[in-house]
């Protein structure tokens, strides 16, 4: 938590949307310890992402990917751009696959969307 508010702190953005992302990637420095130092060293590489999960075979990945979503997350992947990627991940027994997309890339191939409020009282 403390380390996503410090990314959003270093890219100007407000902590509302620290929750809008699960990961940092570095393409140039994947395997390697991820510390502060590293993350500010190198902030002009950083993509934030977000992951989505499913043990659904893919063999498509993602075509047939249903997930649920915030427009926070949505909004931040807007305003990052190419800094910012849903990362769709498939953990099937008969084939794994990943597939990394923008939000531009996302919005070409969504096929159906729907609004759900949640709720507190």
């Amino acid at each position: 938590s403390a380390t996503r508010k410090h990314i959003l702190d270093l890219l100007g953005f407000p902590h509302k949307y620290a929750r809008a992302f699960d990961m940092v990637y570095i393409p140039r420095f994947v395997g390697k310890e991820l510390t502060e130092q590293v993350i500010e060293a190198k902030l002009d590489e950083i993509i934030l992402v977000e992951l989505k999960v499913t043990k659904k075979y893919l063999p498509e990945n993602p075509k047939g990917f249903f997930f649920g979503a915030t427009q926070n997350e949505f909004d931040f992947g807007e305003l990052l751009g190419e800094k910012f990627r849903f990362c769709f991940v498939s953990l099937h027994e008969r084939g794994s696959s990943h597939a990394l997309m923008t939000i531009a890339e996302l919005e070409a191939i969504i096929r159906t969307r729907r609004i759900q409020y949640q709720i507190n009282l």
